[in-house]
């Protein structure tokens, strides 16, 4: 068996067209031009690059975005205060945060801060509770992408044994979830799950998310099983990888996402569809131009 291996990059380029659309109708229907700001504390160089890129996809499908830079000095109350000022501009649809932030500063507190109908990275606690119940504003982006592609390779997920490995907050744990409301039975496994090997080899689908070079061989994947990789990391030399071992299970899988080229190119999608979303949102309530 050889795996279908998954274009992220061509299913992205797919939906942001479908993006850019949306905004072009926004545009000629309500005069309405989508916005997102973000905002960028201290100088990481993986921050800017992520930046960077997300500037120029908002570019791509019409959505205005501004960028907003402030030193690594910069206090908690000066951060809320330039928040509180976006939630109450209605040029500004959506508002990002680009983490990681100063210890010196309450993520948790900056993230509340957000308006609700303007948190498009999906982070606020209210749209993480709505995961719970499926009455989330904004889905995390990451996990969103992963379902987005999902849908595009006509995967099902329900009645499938799903399994989730990485718990975070970002991923896994939100994924978890989002698999959960379309019927899946999810397991999820992280740092301190003893016997690995004995869930992932159950799994119809699975995604991992664990931050661990090759954490997955092929001996731990059942035949004809989804796998979907979402780890990105650098080798010693240069080199990227994910946390599955490709090579070995792209010959067993049925169907699996590379590294890079998968799951990445989607998470800045769905920043893109969360943000011309909120825009939709925001012009209907107000009407017609």
């Amino acid at each position: 068996m050889s795996a279908v291996i998954i274009d992220g990059v061509a299913i992205a380029r797919k939906v942001r067209t479908e993006i850019s659309e949306r905004a072009q109708k926004l545009l000629a229907q309500y005069k309405v031009v989508p916005g997102l700001a973000v905002i960028i504390v201290g100088n990481d160089p993986a921050s800017a690059v992520y930046v960077r890129n997300k500037a120029r996809a908002c570019a791509e499908v019409g959505i205005n975005s501004d960028v907003m830079r402030f030193d690594a000095t910069v206090t908690e109350a000066e951060l809320i205060a330039q928040i509180e000022k976006l939630n109450a501009n209605p040029a500004v649809h959506g508002i990002l945060v680009q983490l990681p932030l100063p210890p010196t500063i309450s993520v948790r507190r900056i993230l509340e801060t957000i308006a609700v109908e303007k948190d498009v990275d999906g982070f606020h606690l209210y749209n993480v509770g709505g995961l719970v119940i499926g009455d989330t504003v904004f889905p995390p982006c990451t996990p969103y992408g992963v379902q987005k592609i999902l849908e595009h390779e006509n995967i099902s997920v329900e009645g499938k044994n799903v399994t989730v490995v990485g718990a975070s907050n970002i991923v896994g744990k939100p994924m978890a979830l989002m698999l959960m409301q379309k019927e899946a039975t999810v397991a999820v496994c992280h740092v301190k799950t003893r016997n690995l090997a004995e869930y992932t080899i159950l799994a119809d689908i699975l995604v991992v998310a664990a931050g661990k070079p090759n954490l997955i061989v092929p001996q731990m994947v059942k035949t004809g099983a989804v796998v979907i990789d979402v780890g990105i990391n650098r080798l010693p030399d240069g080199r990227l990888c994910g946390d599955v071992e490709f090579e070995g299970v792209s010959k067993k899988a049925s169907h699996i996402t590379p590294v890079p080229g998968g799951v990445g190119p989607m998470t800045v999608t769905m920043l893109l569809d969360n943000t011309v979303g909120a825009a939709e949102r925001a012009a209907k309530l107000r009407g017609p131009a």
